[in-house]
């Protein structure tokens, strides 16, 4: 196989993202999105699985406390020899029946059926867990891809605005109103952000293709945030009571807290290994000889028994197995409490760590935005200061620098905000699809194509 130089690579890459920039497709909103990535994401597909897995333990575990029944049936050859008085005679026997049984008192299997019935809650509490991080990692995705667009739009106005700056200080330095310096300062600016512009075509080419591949969707494209946006505030503005919810609520808590129930459960099934139990017995039975029997030589026989009764079975002594594996079971329950009370620790730090991330995102942005209202001020007053000649070519270069760095940090804190809100609905575990479709209701119109 013949392997692509680096020159041709760099050639297929620039028309690669050429391609996918003027490429006219239909955006798709947070919520389309995330509706594709459920028929395409293995990992959510796969709890889905567990839980009808689950499902169907806990219908077998039905079958202990339900009657069962079973036909038999054989034939058999038998040739017996009797030395005094010589005796040999061979027969045939044949057996057919119908056997069946209902469990009156078993205690192990209707624990056992309790535990089939938590398994289930079990499965679903870590389907919610995977469809909670579904909606989080598209979100993540789809933010990526607006953030690092952005960047690609904010990098090439400043590649515009230092091409007219560089322009300038040569005409200035053609007519001598200013040094080579000047003109030296903004040519080293402008392959500068041509760097940046580079890297910036790479970052979203890179972000795309991971919001195609989670999602399932060739060239996805996003639907940007509509301008003005207005961020959703955190309601309540109270730490404790998002730690309190995701105590109760958060997936891996629930699966915590199910474990112990099973756990506890385990205990007492085990435990029932000193009860008796109690089946109701019935059958019906038909033994055919039709060669004879020992005692009855060439007569053609046939038997027919029907019986029903009650069998008890009371353990007496087992070598000390249940004594131990009471124990085992009582040390395991000690382990789910601690693993439990671990869960709910952690949780509860990951919760207030999302709520306080949040309101600093809050914070940020509004810094931000009066920082990029002075950034533009100061922009201002240094290309008027420029044209007069109180201020030099580079004060013009690095606040423009600072103003598009400005703008590009509002956009992400803006993104940042969004997502903070979904991870703290997560890290409560309260996250739904209504939380993100409030997110798409802050996306512009979506244009047709």
């Amino acid at each position: 196989m013949t392997a692509f130089r680096p020159t041709h690579l760099t050639l297929a890459l620039g028309a690669a993202l050429s391609a996918l920039l003027c490429a006219p497709v239909h955006a798709q909103s947070l919520v389309e999105l995330v509706e594709s990535a459920r028929t395409y994401d293995t990992t959510w597909q796969a709890a889905r699985a567990q839980l009808e897995a689950a499902a169907r333990r806990a219908d077998q575990a039905q079958a202990g406390l339900r009657p069962s029944a079973a036909l038999t049936s054989g034939v058999t050859r038998a040739q017996t020899d009797v030395s005094r008085p010589d005796v040999e005679r061979t027969a045939n026997t044949q057996t057919l029946g119908v056997n069946a049984s209902q469990p009156l008192y078993r205690p192990a299997n209707r624990i056992a059926v309790e535990q089939g019935e938590r398994g289930v809650d079990v499965a679903q509490a870590q389907l919610d867990a995977a469809t909670q991080d579904l909606l989080v990692r598209v979100s993540q995705a789809y933010f990526d891809v607006l953030a690092a667009q952005d960047t690609l739009t904010f990098v090439q106005a400043q590649k515009t605005a230092v091409s007219e700056q560089l322009a300038s200080a040569k005409r200035n330095f053609e007519v001598g109103t200013s040094t080579v310096t000047d003109s030296r300062e903004a040519q080293a600016r402008y392959d500068l952000v041509i760097a940046q512009e580079i890297a910036a075509e790479n970052d979203l080419r890179v972000k795309k293709l991971a919001l195609d591949q989670l999602v399932g969707v060739t060239n996805a494209q996003p639907v940007p945030l509509a301008q003005p946006v207005p961020l959703p505030r955190v309601e309540p503005a109270n730490v404790d009571y998002w730690v309190e919810t995701a105590r109760v609520q958060q997936p891996g808590v629930r699966q915590a807290a199910i474990a112990l129930d099973i756990a506890r459960l385990e205990t007492k099934k085990a435990e029932t290994g000193h009860r008796p139990t109690v089946d109701l017995q019935a059958g019906y039975n038909i033994t055919r000889n039709p060669n004879g029997t020992l005692t009855a030589p060439g007569v053609n026989s046939r038997t027919n028994v029907a019986s029903i009764g009650v069998a008890l079975n009371l353990p007496l002594f087992a070598g000390f197995a249940v004594q131990n594996r009471v124990k085992e079971t009582l040390a395991l329950e000690t382990k789910a409490e601690a693993d439990l009370e671990t869960a709910r620790r952690n949780v509860a730090q990951a919760t207030r760590s999302a709520f306080f991330g949040v309101q600093s995102g809050q914070g940020q942005v509004q810094a931000l935005e009066a920082a990029e209202a002075s950034s533009q001020s100061a922009l201002d007053a240094n290309k008027l200061g420029y044209q007069v000649g109180v201020r030099i070519n580079i004060d013009v270069l690095n606040a423009q620098s600072q103003l598009y760095q400005t703008k590009r940090d509002l956009a992400q804190a803006r993104y940042n905000v969004l997502l903070g809100t979904l991870k703290l609905r997560q890290a409560a575990g309260t996250l739904g699809l209504e939380d993100v479709q409030r997110i798409n209701s802050l996306l512009a119109p979506a244009k047709q194509p």
